[in-house]
């Protein structure tokens, strides 16, 4: 099996082409075992040049209460207090992992929309005691 790694645009169309041509091929075969290998490839080639942005989950909340005609009060629940509410859409409050539980448990919001390894620029970090 004589497979080159993806170093342009047209190795990416010709990758594409080919895996088109075997997506009717068995597992455990030749051709699957090759399927299973160009996919692998391109899913790194598209990983590294089509990257998929997470939205803030600021940003992400905002955007569920407005799609639900909910108000910030509504997210006391959920958040905290008023003020911990306005914080936090703010940005001078991060979320915590227990306000994302409750956001995803309460208002479906998934849990896939937060990237913890991401900090907004803008949130100020709030120091507690």
């Amino acid at each position: 099996m004589e497979i080159s790694p993806i170093k342009s645009q047209r190795d990416y169309r010709k990758v594409l082409k080919e895996i088109e041509g075997l997506m009717i091929a068995k597992r455990n075969t030749p051709e699957g075992d090759r399927l299973d290998v160009l996919v692998t490839l391109v899913e790194a080639w598209e990983r590294k040049h089509y990257p998929m942005n997470l939205p803030d989950p600021v940003e992400a909340i905002k955007y569920h209460m407005d799609q639900n005609g909910l108000q910030p009060r509504d997210l006391i629940p959920f958040i905290g207090s008023r003020n911990r509410v306005h914080e936090v859409l703010n940005r001078r409050r991060s979320l915590t992992l227990k306000m994302i539980w409750r956001l995803h448990e309460g208002l479906g919001i998934s849990q896939s929309r937060w990237d913890r390894s991401r900090q907004p620029e803008r949130c100020i970090p709030v120091r507690t005691t």
